[in-house]
């Protein structure tokens, strides 16, 4: 599967309900970077059922600021338009795999569950 490069304009339609986006926030200069490029590529080879994507934090500075993006490389993993994980530092394949199986795991039931009761607390506490 080829990997999306992904502006601040296609960002949001990038996380779909339906899927999983993980998304590698990166620039061109960064050597930990280049180091890790190689371990994504294959790991999007590897998971043909989940987007990858990255972003180029110097011509996307605006939507990785808005993200928080503080170093880079930085990770994250959305799954059903849930922020799943987010880290900086470059992974190794192994740790790649893994954090995928992970994510797959994952009761998104759940996790919705919560977050409506959070967003309800949230809405009585106002």
């Amino acid at each position: 599967m080829s990997i999306v490069e992904l502006t601040k304009d296609s960002f949001q339609e990038a996380i779909t309900p339906d899927g999983t986006l993980i998304v590698d926030f990166w620039a061109p200069w960064c050597g930990p970077c280049r180091g890790f490029a190689p371990v994504f590529e294959q790991a999007a080879e590897k998971h043909p059922g989940v987007t990858f994507a990255k972003v180029n934090t110097d011509v996307e500075q605006e939507l990785a600021g808005a993200l928080g993006i503080r170093s880079i490389p930085t990770l994250m993993v959305f799954r059903e338009k849930v922020l799943l994980f987010s880290q900086p530092g470059a992974l190794s394949a192994g740790q790649l795999d893994e954090l995928l199986a992970k994510v797959k795991e994952v009761d998104m039931s759940e996790v919705h569950r919560d977050i409506e009761a959070a967003q309800e607390k949230e809405g009585k506490d106002a």
